[in-house]
């Protein structure tokens, strides 16, 4: 994108984000309610007359997150719209609540054609659908693919319930759900579909195949977290204690109180289960989620068990743990290893 379409850019969302707060604002000031009163997906709110300014900050956390939410949603079609479809859609989940979510199909799309899907999953720590993912999404539109991409409990833009990490349990749940509610639809050919996972989303992705065997052709996992217990031992101590707290499984405890549940969803440990072909992509040099400590050793059991899979892993890939989203021969090269790899499971 030149330049000034990048300013450009970057002042109509500076414009939208502050329009879109004060209209937070006045709405929250006019309400005139009690401080418990719930208030739709936030399930808190701002009230003026409160002195709990912890609460007050909160809110507004989250109302700024549903701003860049929204943003990001306008950028895709600003950049996009004319040729690549957006829909925003709630799919259930397996507790019958509702998964936010984004449908990509060819702006054009042939009454009555099927097209195989791919199910991208972004990582992060409360991460969302980003501009970073706009190249990924795009190509494989391009390449005839529909595109899931679900916003599972974790991500943030969608109000503080949602905001929830629970790490291995909603989040992959989520995840296969969104993968079921695309298996519906009229336009998605059922038994060709592939998912794509990079960080914590490449965890997901080892976890979805390990439960649903059948669901996936073909699987990606770039940089993902294998190891739960080795994720917590290089942590910083308020990362491993937000990650537990939430915990269904962890309960706030640590891996030396509670190691069970750590190895419970640590990908690594169910190598076994896995009978969906797999893409294993990372780097040396990546300080998020260590070569040795994760990608290696998920090779080495791959390996050991005969697993249909291909690895390839670059020396010091420029950007580390985030090099698929920059603009180097690595990247161009791992993104075409990814689709040459998904094509040839799902035939577009």
């Amino acid at each position: 994108m030149p330049l000034h379409t990048k300013a450009a850019s970057n002042s109509v969302k500076t414009m939208v984000l502050a329009a879109g707060l004060i209209a937070f604002s006045l709405g929250t000031a006019s309400a005139q309610t009690s401080p418990d009163t719930k208030e739709g997906a936030l399930d808190k709110f701002l009230n003026p007359q409160s002195k709990d300014l912890a609460n007050q900050m909160e809110v507004l956390k989250h109302a700024i997150y549903l701003q860049e939410t929204r943003l990001v949603a306008l950028d895709f079609r600003l950049q996009y719209g004319d040729r690549i479809k957006m829909r925003e859609v709630s799919f259930p989940a397996t507790d019958r609540s509702l998964i936010p979510g984004y449908i990509f199909t060819p702006s054009k799309l042939e009454s009555g054609k099927r097209l195989p899907c791919i199910v991208i999953v972004h990582g992060g720590y409360h991460e969302r659908l980003d501009p970073k993912y706009f190249p990924i999404i795009e190509q494989a539109v391009s390449k005839g693919y529909t595109v899931m991409f679900p916003e599972y409990r974790g991500s943030r833009g969608y109000g503080a319930n949602h905001y929830v990490n629970d790490y291995g349990v909603t989040d992959t749940a989520d995840v296969i759900a969104s993968a079921e509610f695309m298996a519906k639809q009229d336009f998605v050919h059922a038994d060709r579909m592939a998912i794509f996972g990079q960080s914590r989303g490449g965890m997901i992705t080892l976890s979805a195949i390990q439960k649903e065997q059948r669901r996936f052709k073909a699987a990606v996992n770039v940089v993902g977290l294998t190891d739960m217990v080795a994720f917590m031992s290089y942590k910083p101590d308020w990362r491993r204690r937000d990650t537990a707290k939430d915990s269904s499984l962890f309960k706030g405890k640590l891996p030396d109180e509670n190691l069970a549940a750590y190895m419970e969803i640590s990908p690594l440990n169910h190598v076994d289960a896995i009978q969906t072909p797999l893409l294993v992509i990372a780097t040396t040099g990546d300080k998020i989620v260590p070569l040795a400590l994760h990608t290696g050793r998920l090779i080495d059991a791959l390996k050991a068990r005969n697993k249909t899979h291909e690895v390839k892993i670059y020396d010091n890939a420029p950007g580390g743990h985030i090099f698929l989203m920059g603009d180097s021969d690595e990247q161009r090269d791992a993104m075409k290893r990814i689709f040459d790899f998904i094509d040839r499971y799902l035939k577009p």
